[in-house]
């Protein structure tokens, strides 16, 4: 079978890293936050719930809200974290629809995972580094209460955001083929 290059596309998906450290101290622009954001959220969503909202936490908001994040951490950890949260640019903090519906809350984490994955690629493409995190204070009532989190929300997560000096290294992927089966009618 004659190989077919790759597609740009193809290439960012590819080449896409998650930047968890190593980040530049370059503000994040809003402009570019929202401009992400408005080709992300073409991603699939279940009868078009487009179950997402967006906190952004801009870099010169950033030394304020390490400080109130770390608060909610045993007073042991409060500095480690303060540092923690002190790491990236800049944040964007995805809060998801709950309607307590298991099918609607199983299509809308989809819908929110890709939306997620579409503004990582887009971020790239753009040199601008991301990690999706899930660390236990999304799921604390006062950290939800801080950021007006309603009852009917949950948040699916924090982005980290940053400029990043150096491309991290990325991990081979276990080839499709390995995962892969066809079916087979059994009459």
């Amino acid at each position: 079978m004659e190989q077919v290059k790759k597609t740009q596309l193809a290439q960012i998906i590819r080449e896409r890293r998650s930047v968890k450290t190593g980040y530049k101290d370059d503000p994040i622009p809003q402009e570019l936050v929202l401009e992400l954001l408005n080709d992300a959220v073409y991603a699939p969503t279940h009868k078009l719930r487009e179950p997402w909202r967006f906190i952004f936490v801009p870099t010169e908001a950033k030394p304020f809200f390490a400080i109130e994040m770390a608060q909610h951490y045993p007073d042991e950890m409060f500095e480690y974290r303060v540092k923690y949260f002190n790491e990236p640019a800049a944040y964007l903090i995805v809060v998801m629809a709950d309607s307590g519906n298991p099918k609607e809350r199983e299509e809308d984490y989809g819908a929110v995972g890709s939306m997620i994955q579409n503004f990582q690629l887009l971020a790239w493409e753009r040199g601008l580094g991301t990690v999706w995190k899930t660390n236990p204070h999304i799921y604390d009532p006062n950290v939800k209460e801080v950021l007006g989190v309603g009852p009917d929300e949950k948040i699916a997560g924090f982005l980290h955001l940053g400029f990043f000096h150096e491309a991290p290294k990325g991990q081979p992927r276990t080839p499709a083929e390995e995962k892969f089966t066809v079916y087979k009618p059994r009459f």
